[in-house]
């Protein structure tokens, strides 16, 4: 049974990729981090000696501190979070039980850079969801760049982002993928959940309807955002949201259908 100021894995777990996860912090020593260079999305390497100096950033939020096993340095971590007024759990088992588990982790090499990113302006389908992706799974504070096409590679260079979403690049579509798959694959996130949000992003980003019924429903809409807006960040900010749903969909509503009035089919 877990404790009052603990979280068991199942319990974070469906907390991943929505906007209700907490703040996550990996204090594992550098020994058990060497062994498995990897994190649960979100989270943030921080060494426990320096939990203190990170508090600022933590104000106001929920915070989850894992260790290896969820003692010693998790408990002390999240005593001390919660002597400076940061609501702090941590993860029942730690990073262990997760592990154990088989619930995601993203290689921290990976990561590497992965702040700043730059596409095409105007987006619409893929684009945003991929941002919605790198902001949910990887990096909550992640800054998006939306500028002219030819000017993506100079800007990528000149700003030190990561250009995503444009051809001949790294991220960005493969065979019949879309940048959506490209990415899941890459960050080791693949679940039945986001596999299923991602076959509707592809059937709608290169018009393959056949693929997934939701398809039209989600070019409709996105067109329909790219309208209302003429800012991009807005409207990413609004995309979000409509990807916020479409997860929920995918995870745990993919089954229920609507039938009002009674007696149809």
């Amino acid at each position: 049974m877990s404790g009052p100021t603990q979280i068991t894995p199942a319990q974070l777990s469906r907390l991943i990729g929505t906007p209700d996860l907490s703040a996550l912090v990996d204090v594992r020593i550098g020994d058990d981090f060497g062994a498995d260079q990897r994190v649960i999305p979100t989270a943030r390497r921080v060494a426990h000696s320096q939990i203190t100096t990170i508090v600022p950033d933590l104000q106001g939020r929920r915070v989850v501190v894992i260790c290896q096993r969820g003692q010693k340095l998790s408990e002390g971590a999240a005593a001390l979070l919660h002597c400076h007024g940061v609501q702090a759990e941590t993860l029942e088992g730690g990073f262990e039980a997760w592990q154990a588990n088989a619930l995601p982790l993203v290689p921290v090499v990976i990561l590497e850079g992965t702040a700043r990113w730059v596409t095409r302006h105007r987006p619409k389908i893929d684009r945003i969801a991929c941002a919605w992706l790198i902001r949910r799974f990887i990096d909550p504070k992640s800054e998006f760049l939306f500028v002219p096409p030819s000017e993506v590679s100079g800007v990528a260079s000149r700003f030190s982002a990561i250009p995503f979403d444009c051809e001949g690049g790294f991220w960005s579509h493969r065979g019949e993928g879309c940048t959506l798959d490209t990415m899941i694959v890459e960050f080791g996130l693949a679940s039945p959940a986001l596999d299923r949000l991602a076959l509707v992003v592809r059937a709608a980003d290169t018009n393959r309807h056949d693929l997934a019924p939701e398809a039209a429903g989600l070019l409709a809409i996105s067109v329909g955002l790219s309208r209302a807006y003429k800012d991009d960040l807005m409207q990413m900010e609004a995309g979000i949201l409509l990807y916020d749903a479409l997860y929920r969909w995918a995870r745990d509503g993919f089954e229920e259908g609507h039938d009002w009035p009674g007696g149809r089919a």
